[in-house]
């Protein structure tokens, strides 16, 4: 009886200890997925007017340094062109071995678009675009092939229209007022010179009460000073 419950006493202690093995284990897979480092992009269109310089956004979460790695901004809903027979992949930009490669760019983003290479160490892989136009428009894929991830790329639209006013990355735009617009503009005007006006009236009649007020008291002061003045005044001249 004592060698079976020695038995059945290890079996159950070597289950305990399995089972919180697994256990134990579970928290460390949970631990890297949500520390891994994925490639996140922008949710909202990028709009501009021609001639506007934009910046596609895209960054890494967690911060990472990817100034050793290779980044491709490419625009996937673009077809390869047939009459090339090597099929070969032209990137709006190519960043490789620390320095942008222009031999695979393509001729219309030429000296037009760059990286922030100074927030590239801490994740930043942003690509501006100078001069914009409407053959612009589209979807725009950034891409880190050797980033250890299952999120290695991100899509940017950029929507450029004729009709949105031109604006800068660098300058807070002009707000134009709208001829049809029948909203008075000069309402903040108008209130301010009422207030304007009422202050001053009220300075005027301040100013006119404490005219009347000393007027009245140096009058008083006076007529104390010199009562006999005041009876010789009030007698009657003899017939």
């Amino acid at each position: 009886m004592q060698g079976l419950c020695g038995r059945h006493y290890l079996t159950i202690c070597f289950s305990c200890r399995w089972f919180s093995c697994i256990f134990l284990s579970l928290p460390s897979s949970e631990t890297k997925s949500k520390s891994e480092v994925v490639v996140i992009g922008s949710n909202l269109p990028i709009i501009a007017a021609p001639g506007d310089d934009v910046i596609l956004p895209c960054h890494l979460e967690p911060m990472f340094d990817v100034q050793g790695l290779t980044v491709e901004w490419s625009k996937p809903d673009l077809k390869p062109d047939p009459s090339d027979r090597l099929s070969r992949v032209e990137y709006v930009h190519l960043y490789r071995d620390r320095k942008e490669v222009p031999d695979m760019k393509m001729a219309s983003y030429f000296r037009r678009t760059e990286l922030f290479m100074d927030a590239m160490k801490h994740g930043n892989i942003s690509l501006k675009i100078l001069n914009v136009s409407e053959e612009d428009n589209g979807r725009y894929r950034c891409f880190i092939p050797k980033l250890r991830s299952r999120a290695k790329s991100a899509i940017v639209e950029l929507v450029v229209d004729s009709n949105f006013a031109k604006t800068s990355t660098t300058e807070t735009p002009l707000q134009t007022p709208d001829p049809q617009d029948t909203t008075p503009t000069n309402a903040g005007r108008s209130r301010v010179a009422v207030v304007v006006v009422v202050v001053t009236l009220l300075l005027l009649l301040a100013l006119t009460g404490f005219t009347a007020y000393f007027s009245r008291h140096i009058f008083h002061r006076t007529l104390k000073k010199h009562p006999e003045n005041d009876k010789t005044e009030k007698q009657p001249l003899p017939v």
